[in-house]
């Protein structure tokens, strides 16, 4: 699905969402009626590309986690291996029209496109049948942030600070991604367990969006005390999850929200008018320097508002006193980076293992595409790469470019097609996959004599028009075993081992581009 124009969002124009923490002394809002909308008892005309496999066959559902406006999430067991993972169902009934279902398989491609962060929801699969959609995710047994904001009151600075870090973090891969979350809030964020320390996690891209640089949104979609003043006024860009962010932010130290009224209508009109509160308790006993983020992620001005890494960079965020001296890499240019650094036979893996993945799992990945293919010819020139990487703050020189293009330029056509483009940056967590592993292996081991020989390499690099050059030192690298040829755990190995097998006139290039730090180096 494009992101040239905003989707249209299932929610109303005034969303609706459950009531943030408050005091005694300002009762909140009550929360509004529920709706279930018309439904329809037949199937429709569409259907989703999902598993035809039935849900039940594989998982055990339990009892019942959660309800939201649009699903109920379940407990499940996967049979085979008695893992324990969370199920969220849609009713059919609640999708009214197709647009209805482009919103949901969209949301489980962002979710695909994002679960390799560390601190986001893996999707697990997705399945279909005649009554619901299911989406099987990761289980975060730990319960909501909105929740410990209820039981706590309020946070000190420094706990608060590790939280907003974390947040606004998803909030930066999500940015570097091309995705707008467009419904932070404290309900949407989870913790991996009920631990004090334990990690938190986003969930529910139900609203989000792809997005191109520049590309402005009309559609109002969001929850009413985190929506961002540009988001009323129907205008707007990624600039409003930073505010989002900064309401959260507020929220955690304070356990009140900053715009709130008894109607909604009362509380939009405190987000576009209202005065920051920074009188009450227990702001005299919060920090000038916290006040200060918080005035600068709740600037009405989006050209003024700080980006998510201007955040990350605050001084009250950082701990160490150092903040990093740019932003991360975006995501195409990090993955671009790893690629660059991997031996011939990975770059032919991965382009094997790519051409394999499912539609929801490279549906992110086609719009990054899109985005950098601005004359939609289905190849990526080198003007439009120096372009791409330029418009999302990438300051190499042409002749680094011209490096990293060559890499991901596996049959030297002089252009990036599409299968190119998706081998260099699918995310290497994806050939922790024993099927995927299993999948490229074959490829290579023409014969099915369970080893890769230097004539099977000599044909697979004829056909991806690599240089045949060297083929035997790199055996030698991944041969463990000394014999010739690599097995299959050999070649497990060598495409588990992050960037191993690295010539050198590639390490020099990799180092001179800079370490590949990437969006999801935590991850890896």
């Amino acid at each position: 699905m494009s992101s040239e124009t905003a989707p249209e969002s299932t929610a109303s124009e005034e969303a609706t969402t459950q009531k943030p923490p408050s005091t005694t002394a300002a009762p909140p809002p009550p929360p509004p009626p529920s709706s279930s909308g018309p439904s329809f008892s037949l199937k429709p005309s569409w259907v989703l590309p999902y598993r035809t496999q039935s849900l039940q066959s594989i998982y055990s559902i339990g009892k019942k986690l959660g309800q939201g406006q649009f699903g109920t999430t379940h407990l499940c067991t996967e049979k085979s291996s008695g893992v324990l993972y969370a199920c969220k169902s849609i009713p059919k009934k609640k999708l009214i029209c197709k647009e209805d279902y482009d919103d949901v398989w969209r949301e489980i491609q962002i979710m695909h496109h994002l679960s390799e962060h560390p601190n986001v929801v893996r999707i697990k699969g997705t399945y279909e049948d005649f009554l619901c959609v299911h989406i099987v995710m990761e289980l975060c047994a730990g319960g909501e942030l909105f929740d410990r904001i209820v039981q706590k009151g309020h946070y000190s600075e420094r706990e608060a600070a590790k939280l907003i870090k974390t947040i606004v973090g998803v909030v930066e891969a999500c940015h570097s991604l091309g995705v707008m979350h467009r419904d932070l809030k404290p309900e949407n964020f989870l913790f991996t367990s009920a631990d004090e320390d334990a990690a938190l996690k986003a969930t529910d891209f139900g609203l989000s969006v792809f997005y191109k640089p520049g590309e402005t949104f009309c559609d109002v979609v969001g929850s009413p005390y985190y929506v961002a003043p540009e988001v009323l006024r129907k205008h707007y860009g990624p600039e409003s999850d930073v505010w989002s962010a900064g309401v959260i932010l507020y929220i955690l130290l304070s356990g009140v929200p900053p715009f709130w009224a008894e109607t909604e209508m009362g509380i939009f009109r405190q987000i576009l008018q209202g005065k920051l509160d920074f009188e009450s308790e227990p702001w005299p006993g919060i920090s000038d320097i916290a006040k200060d983020l918080i005035r600068k992620m709740l600037d009405r001005n989006p050209k003024r508002r700080l980006t998510a890494h201007e955040v990350l960079c605050h001084p009250w965020i950082i701990d160490d006193n150092m903040a990093p001296d740019k932003p991360l890499d975006s995501a195409v240019l990090s993955r671009l980076k790893q690629f660059s650094a991997m031996n011939k036979l990975k770059k032919m893996a991965l382009r094997v293992i790519a051409e394999r993945l499912s539609e929801e799992e490279i549906g992110g990945l086609k719009e990054l595409f899109r985005m950098i293919d601005t004359d939609n010819s289905g190849t990526i020139t080198f003007d439009e790469l120096k372009e791409g990487l330029r418009r999302v703050g990438s300051e190499l020189m042409e002749s680094e470019i011209k490096d990293l293009m060559e890499a991901a330029d596996i049959d030297n056509s002089g252009t990036i097609d599409y299968g190119e483009f998706l081998a260099a940056t699918v995310h290497l967590n994806k050939l922790e996959r024993e099927e995927n592993l299993v999948s490229a292996f074959s490829f290579f081991d023409k014969d099915g004599s369970g080893y890769i020989t230097i004539d099977e390499l000599q044909q697979a690099c004829k056909e991806f028009g690599l240089s045949e050059l060297h083929l035997d030192e790199m055996i030698k690298e991944i041969d463990q075993d000394n014999d010739g040829q690599i097995d299959y755990g050999e070649f497990a190995a060598m495409m588990r081992k992050g960037n191993g097998g690295v010539g050198r006139r590639t390490m020099r290039n990799t180092l001179k581009l800079g370490e590949a730090l990437g969006v999801y180096q935590n991850s890896e």
